[in-house]
């Protein structure tokens, strides 16, 4: 009930707006007023990321590679059969003096926890058990549960189909050492971008996503964690009282969370876990419906210790807002161009040129924005980065816009049914020596990223 009174008073006000700007001033303004804003805060995290650069190189700091707390890996496993064995046997071989890996059979029904009983034979440093039927459901419940016997300083949190390289801990764990830094997240790379359309441009989505995470840390801004190769201090998690079993994005609600209580989230774009993309456009609708409706939530839950928390620096709380806007856009945007329309029909005095125009620019920003995200992390040659940076803005307004505002609606008028909508591992096979076995030609660069 306190998701939906907020969510009414928010779309109220936009509503306010909307007839304010329709009845007083020009439209497309408030439209420009927003490009403004997005390009004046992307020009600033550019800037301090090109100042992050200069002065590391001037006073470069050595990684601090004797800080070696002991981490436990924890990687939670519902129905994954066919990846967990080749998962455990790839943590298995990290490079790091002291860790455990943990595998948390949740309630599934196929032969993860035969695997999971042979795997164990194998490698003495891990540990496994079966929840029970009846277990509260949800990742969440899993991680808390695995926290009770988690021996670990650190918790790095790995999904059943991740995969890399042997130094990944080794390398990562550094950047925890600061006493005000909560948690670490990798960047998450797709592994069978080359399957089809659908992963490729999965792909492209999570280098674009790579650069706006880049650019909110170099502003200390409010960084995100991802689920999949994040790496958590257990003081910062038990400092707000583990994950929150009532979210279904547990990765997005602890960010919030941690960085309310004043804690810093890094992100490290040098250091990555491999991961499946979604082949298919029904499981990727529903877990792209599941992330959408995760982070409204957590904005919304949490909405009032925003605004009230003495412990969030102004830096995080500023950039949080401004990401909330990524919402908003699909509202404000659907709802002026269909204004518009109706003036337009009518024959009355209207702006449809204008709002069409500038929701096209909009869309221009988009396309900039991943033109340079797969320049600098997919390295494509310049036409091909041109027609991607095209297809994946289409993507992703034909995806993020309706599902935005579907969300919305579900909130507001529809029953929380905490559908979690588990995606599906075990697109792609592996071997004995963990490289992929895809079937497209880029099949050895994929070898290449995932072996040690």
């Amino acid at each position: 009930m306190k998701e939906r009174i907020t969510l009414l008073a928010i779309i109220s006000c936009l509503l306010v707006l909307l007839y304010f700007f329709q009845n007083h001033m020009n439209t497309p303004c408030a439209f420009m007023t927003i490009l403004i804003f997005m390009a004046v805060y992307t020009a600033y995290m550019q800037i301090a990321f090109k100042h992050k650069v200069r002065k590391a190189r001037k006073h470069p700091v050595e990684k601090n590679y004797n800080f070696t707390p002991y981490v436990s890996v924890m990687i939670p496993a519902h129905n994954e059969a066919d990846v967990i064995a080749y998962t455990i046997e790839n943590i298995a071989k990290l490079d790091y003096p002291r860790y455990e890996i943990i595998v948390i059979d949740d309630r599934s029904t196929d032969d993860t926890l035969k695997i999971l009983e042979e795997e164990s034979k194998k490698y003495p440093n891990l540990k496994y058990f079966s929840r029970t039927k009846d277990a509260f459901p949800g990742k969440s419940a899993v991680l808390n549960d695995a926290l009770k016997i988690a021996k670990g300083e650190a918790i790095l949190v790995f999904d059943a189909d991740a995969r890399v390289k042997s130094d990944f801990l080794k390398e990562l764990i550094p950047f925890l050492e600061p006493p005000q830094v909560g948690a670490v997240q990798a960047r998450k790379v797709i592994i069978n971008r080359g399957q089809n359309f659908l992963t490729r441009c999965q792909d492209n989505e999570m280098a674009v996503d790579t650069h706006f995470q880049v650019g909110r840390d170099s502003v200390k801004g409010a960084v995100e964690l991802r689920g999949n190769g994040e790496l958590i201090k257990r003081q910062a998690l038990e400092d707000v009282n583990g994950w929150n079993i009532h979210t279904i994005t547990d990765d997005l609600d602890l960010s919030t969370r941690m960085q309310i209580k004043g804690w810093d989230v890094r992100f490290c774009a040098d250091i990555c876990v491999y991961e499946e993309g979604v082949p298919s456009y029904i499981p990727l609708l529903k877990q792209r419906r599941r992330w959408i409706e995760g982070s409204i939530r957590r904005y919304l839950e949490h909405f009032s210790d925003v605004l009230t928390s003495k412990d969030m620096s102004l830096r995080v709380s500023l950039d949080m807002t401004a990401y909330i806007t990524e919402f908003i856009l699909p509202v404000w945007m659907v709802s002026e161009v269909a204004i518009q329309s109706f003036r337009f029909f009518k024959d009355d005095p209207n702006w449809i040129l204008s709002s069409m125009a500038l929701s096209t620019l909009m869309c221009g920003f988009f396309i900039v924005a991943l033109f340079y995200s797969l320049r600098k992390y997919v390295k494509l040659k310049p036409l091909e980065n041109l027609k991607q940076s095209i297809l994946t803005s289409i993507y992703i307004v034909v995806l993020w816009f309706p599902l935005a505002i579907f969300i919305i609606f579900k909130i507001i008028f529809m029953k929380n049914n905490m559908d979690w909508s588990k995606t599906q591992h075990g697109n792609i096979k592996f071997n004995s020596e963990n490289s992929i076995k895809t079937g497209y030609k880029e099949e050895e660069k994929a070898e290449e990223l995932i072996n040690a």
